[in-house]
């Protein structure tokens, strides 16, 4: 029965890569994307030798990588004797990875393949393969399957537009979530999702999201200062910095906010971040046509100093066009638009801005997010538009009242200190599966279970 899912599931790879195949070189073209890894893609990652123990994590873009960075820092400790491997799916996602654990470490996701993804199992030689948040790929599932390595999805959540998708292929969708080893996901409103598509509830375990771990409460970061200075940012005046946009109609909804606004508010800043580096010539384009000079990020490295307020009689918004740097642009922030939320995009990480203490408005589309949105309306940490006509009302309201923001900002704060604890509750089940006995002093390393 196995072998007969798998060639329908490689058939159906096949047919959906020959369709999409137009896509994929129109992308290589035009955004220079899927340009590299094509070894690792097709099953030939770097070979491992040696008989130290490998854990596999698969983490798919730039927001997965930065979630499983507390979970990969505590198993370093707890597992010191086992190698860390991290693959990803997109150019950007690898860039990040790289950076946080060296080239060595990191590949790119094998295409899921029963032929490619067996290449790869067979040059790693996973002890465990760990997928985060819902990259649960059936070929990666069967053939570690059949080579005995147990596959733990973490950080587990199902948005509504996916589980839409996952009922339509119901049946092998049960069929290969309940050959996980265990389902740890971010709150109970996942967990009834997954248990909604088939998955066995005994085998789903709530652990609180990782991304509340990663988010390091403080009051600033030292680098910040010299990016203000690279960019014109006056650290005296307000700024109004929007982050993770991810259309059009969020970066042109900011701009006519901060136009409305800066008649209320002298010297007000503006900074706009788009989620994805293929967008920055595009916002750069928005925003010299709508009468202002956009200051680019990449044009004014630290070191050097950009135009400050006006340039050629026009006012400057400053276009974050590097990778890496948003939370420097949130921790210089006044008040922070969250994007991907007026747009119908999921929504985007409102948990770093929280953990900077600073005051938060989204627009009224966050499912990707929503119960750490929920939490912070709880606190009244956040505040939710509707319609984006109302965003100059919104942050002026908190640009204009600083008791109001400066409260928002420590409630966003306690709420995500309140909610950290999801890494240990993660690693300790994962130790488990390994057969280990997680060590819960400050500095301790797990020990194998005696049976």
């Amino acid at each position: 029965m196995t072998r007969i899912l798998q060639w329908i599931i490689n058939i159906g790879y096949f047919i959906v890569g020959i369709l999409f195949l137009p896509v994929v070189l129109y992308r290589m073209i035009k955004s220079k994307r899927y340009l590299r890894g094509w070894s690792d893609r097709l099953g030939f990652i770097p070979k491992r030798f040696g008989e130290r123990p490998a854990i596999w994590i698969h983490s798919v873009s730039v927001g997965e990588v930065n979630a499983a960075r507390s979970l990969i820092e505590r198993l370093k400790q707890q597992l010191p004797f086992y190698e860390i491997f991290v693959s990803t799916t997109t150019d950007t996602g690898y860039d990040r990875a790289v950076k946080l654990y060296g080239e060595d470490n990191v590949f790119f996701f094998p295409f899921d393949f029963s032929f490619t993804i067996s290449n790869a199992l067979r040059r790693l030689k996973p002890a465990m393969v760990i997928l985060v948040e819902l990259e649960v790929w059936p070929n990666l599932v069967l053939q570690s399957e059949k080579r005995g390595i147990p596959v733990v999805l973490v950080n587990g959540r199902i948005t509504e537009r996916s589980l839409s998708r996952y009922r339509l292929v119901s049946a092998i969708v049960k069929k290969i979530f309940n050959k996980l080893d265990c389902v740890m996901v971010q709150d109970n409103t996942y967990r009834q999702r997954f248990i909604s598509i088939g998955v066995n509830p005994s085998n789903i375990i709530v652990t609180g999201s990782l991304k509340w771990d990663g988010a390091s409460a403080a009051d600033s970061m030292e680098s910040q200062y010299a990016l203000a200075r690279a960019v014109g940012i006056n650290t005296d005046y307000p700024l109004i910095v929007a982050g993770s946009t991810g259309d059009d109609i969020e970066e042109e909804a900011i701009i006519r906010a901060y136009q409305q606004l800066r008649s209320q508010f002298d010297n007000l800043q503006l900074a706009i971040i788009p989620r994805k580096p293929e967008r920055f010539d595009y916002v750069a384009e928005i925003i010299n046509s709508r009468g202002f000079y956009a200051v680019r990020r990449s044009k004014y490295p630290d070191g050097t100093a950009g135009p400050s307020g006006m340039v050629s009689g026009r006012a400057t918004i400053i276009l974050g066009d590097t990778m890496g740097e948003l939370r420097k642009f949130y921790a210089l922030a006044s008040v922070v638009f969250v994007g991907r939320t007026i747009a119908d995009m999921g929504g985007s990480d409102v948990m770093e801005v929280a953990a900077l203490g600073r005051p938060t408005v989204i627009g009224s589309h966050y499912d990707n997010f929503k119960d750490a949105v929920d939490k912070l309306r709880q606190a009244d940490a956040i505040e939710i538009v509707d319609k984006p006509e109302k965003l100059a009302s919104v942050i002026g309201a908190i640009l204009g009242d600083q008791s109001k923001a400066r409260k928002m900002g420590e409630n966003a704060r306690n709420v995500v200190l309140a909610n950290q604890g999801a890494t240990q509750k993660t690693v300790e089940k994962l130790c488990e599966i390994l057969g280990m006995e997680y060590d819960k002093t400050e500095r301790g390393i797990a020990t194998p279970v005696l049976k």
